[in-house]
């Protein structure tokens, strides 16, 4: 299966209950279609849990601890996700409100905009912008020789200025 066509076929589960395991998730899923794969994020390891066994009995971490309440439900065919979405968003689950919608691509980190890192601390935004110790020098030179032309005599702007005090009005 394609990475597009899963990604059409993968919905996103938000608002989930700190006890909701994967095999809570799976019991409430399934009957829009088969399942494939559970992936329920940890919040310690900020990995996804993503086997189907060993679902503990309450949380949903096993090694990662509690998990960050929301998840991802793989279906097998497109259109029993979009049932799912269709009959799940805004229903309750344990107590709390899901928010279920279509899942989107994950984002690549470290790619200028949606990063967590400055713009100017990324790898691609330094080599693109980069100033070479030539330019620099260049352009320094440049400066100097600017401002070589431009000598103005500071006192030049006060010429008209010599008398202090109200001037004689002439009549």
């Amino acid at each position: 299966m394609s990475d597009q066509a899963r990604l059409k076929s993968t919905i996103y589960v938000a608002g989930l209950d700190a006890n909701v395991t994967k095999a809570t998730l799976h019991d409430t899923f399934i009957p829009f279609g088969e399942i494939i794969n559970i992936t329920i994020p940890s919040d310690k390891d900020k990995a996804p849990v993503q086997d189907q066994q060993d679902v503990p009995s309450s949380g949903a971490g096993g090694k990662g601890g509690p998990h960050r309440g929301f998840g991802y439900v793989e279906f097998e065919n497109e259109g029993d996700a979009k049932a799912a979405i269709d009959n799940m968003d805004q229903a309750m689950l344990a107590g709390r409100v899901l928010s279920v919608a279509q899942a989107k691509p994950e984002k690549k980190t470290g790619v200028l905009l949606g990063s967590k890192v400055a713009v100017w601390e990324q790898e691609d935004w330094i080599r693109k912008h980069e100033v070479s110790e030539e330019d620099r020098t260049a352009a320094e030179q440049a400066r100097m020789e600017a401002m070589a032309k431009e000598q103005v005599d500071p006192m030049k702007a006060l010429e008209g200025l010599d008398l202090a005090g109200p001037q004689p009005v002439a009549q």
